[in-house]
Parts: structure tokens; sequence; C-alpha cells
């Protein structure tokens, strides 16, 4: 039996009038009073009448106007066409897809997957399969490397694989003290954050030097899987399923700087640098945080 699956589309909108006067949280609001003159609003609804159980993580192509949707228990990526609201296309050789990559001036799909383990790398256009690398098991977050061009993959019981975007092979693999989940690249700098859960530690790798510089122990919560980077303050916001916890560290030292309560069961963390708003996304709902407290500590 198939489970009624839908994708939702929410746009950032600025108004003239005054936020909300309703009481709320100094570290959180609803979206009706996210800010003085900000409000969210819902643009599109997508249904997936085919796709059974859960989805993961998603990626957009924004000229193309395409959304690439990993349907995790459905086995299968989704192509939605965000124009008309409709699917598509179907990508059915997959297995438990987690997570998905668009790369517009490749025009190539990078899907990883937790049940086979395979990195697989497809034409955007024709669907088609280019390659795949083998990553032994449990592929799953990914993302792009722009100063070496490597798409980047955690993985398995510790390992973070590079590999090359153009040919699509595996150019080298870190190893962790255990899975990862959310990981998070500096543009300008070689450091890349990883959360390792299994490890209760927030590992921080040299790109250049292709090892673990420094390791941060967490001692106020557990189960770190989310993350978002604010490089240009030095700020990495990390949340926590246990409790619900968000955290924002101080990226030079490791310092933990503040710690707040936030939505149940977080799975994404997004972080919009220019409005200072952190988007909390959880499974017991989907909550938006306006940190003011945090609006002092990133411009401190």
């Amino acid at each position: 039996m198939f489970i009624k699956t839908t994708v939702f589309l929410i746009l950032l909108v600025f108004l003239t009038s005054c936020g909300s006067k309703g009481k709320t949280s100094p570290d959180m609001v609803t979206p009706s009073t996210i800010g003085a003159n900000r409000t969210l609003r819902l643009i599109q609804t997508i249904s997936l009448p085919n796709v059974a159980g859960r989805i993961d993580h998603l990626s957009v192509d924004v000229q193309g106007q395409r959304l690439f949707v990993a349907a995790l228990a459905n086995n299968s990526i989704e192509v939605l066409d965000l124009k008309t609201g409709k699917l598509i296309h179907s990508i059915s050789n997959v297995s438990e897809p987690q997570g998905v990559l668009f790369l517009p001036a490749l025009n190539k799909l990078f899907v990883t997957n937790g049940g086979s383990g395979l990195c697989q790398v497809f034409d955007a256009t024709s669907f088609a399969e280019l390659s795949r690398v083998d990553l032994a098991s449990d592929a799953d977050n990914i993302r792009y490397d722009n100063s070496s061009g490597s798409v980047v993959v955690g993985h398995g019981n510790g390992g973070l694989s590079f590999i090359d975007s153009a040919s699509g092979q595996e150019v080298t693999d870190i190893k962790l003290d255990g899975h990862p989940e959310s990981f998070q690249l500096e543009s300008a700098g070689s450091k890349l954050f990883v959360n390792i859960p299994p490890a209760n530690e927030i590992a921080v790798v040299d790109r250049q030097q292709k090892s673990v510089v420094a390791r941060w122990p967490i001692a106020n919560a557990t189960a770190n899987y989310p993350m978002a980077l604010d490089e240009r303050q030095h700020r990495l916001f990390v949340g926590f399923r246990s409790p619900a916890k968000l955290n924002v560290y101080e990226t030079e030292t490791g310092n933990l700087i503040l710690s707040l309560n936030t939505v149940g069961d977080v799975d994404d963390i997004f972080y919009d640098a220019s409005h200072k708003l952190i988007f909390a996304i959880g499974g017991e709902d989907m909550l938006i945080y306006f940190l003011n407290r945090i609006r002092t500590i990133i411009n401190s």
C-alpha cells in the first residue's frame, strides 16, 4: 500500500507590516512572527502519490527549475518540475537513496545509497548511469568541494570519500571514529567539520592534509545529526536529538558558545546569513527558529 508523500516548498517573504503581537519564546517564533518585517508563506505543494514511505535529502536545479528528491523507502530518485509541480522522471535503480547532489556545471547527479553503499553518478538529462563508486556500506551525506572539484561522501563505520566529479572515481578516503552524519566545508579555508554521533564528537578535517586535525568532545547532548556553518563569523550550528538542542560552536577553538532548545528529532539545519535566520527541521514537526540571542553572538 502506498502512503501519500508530499513535498512542501516554503518561501521567505518580506512584508512592510509588523510581526505578530502575540507572546513567543525569546528564542523561537512561529512562521507568522518570524521578525518585524518578514514572514513565511507556502508557495507550492507537490504530491508524490506513487512514493511509499519516508524521503530523505533534496537537491535543486535552479536554472532548470527541477527538484531531485531522495525517496529512501521507495528506492527511487524522484525528479520534479517546479514550474508545473509535476513528476517528470523516476530513477529506480537505486537502493535506499539518502543523499542527492546536482552539479549544474557538469550536468551530473550524484546519489548516495544506504542500502548498497554505492555512490552512483547519473547524467542529469538522460538519467543514464555514468559511473559508480562502491563505498561498502551506508553511503550517506554528500557535499561538493569547490576548491578541489571533489564530491565528498560520508559512509560506513567511519569514512569520508573524496570522488573526482569529472571522472566519477574515488581519489582518497579519510578514516573517522564512527559513521559520519552531516558535515560542512569551508569555502575560503581547508577545514571540514563533521558530526560523528557514535563517538559523541565533532571532528575537524583538513582537506589539504587529508587527515583529522581536531576532535571536539560533546558533553551536554548526544545524537548530533544536522549541521550548518557561518564561515564568515566562525560559527558552527549543530543539532542534537537527545535532548533536543541546538549548540553554537566557535570554529577556531571548538568552544561551545550557546546551547538552546530546538525541535524534536531534528534532521536538518539551514542558516540564512543575510537575515540571521536558522531553519531547524525535525521529525516531530517543522519549526522555524529566529535566534535573537544568536544575532549578538554571530556579530560579536
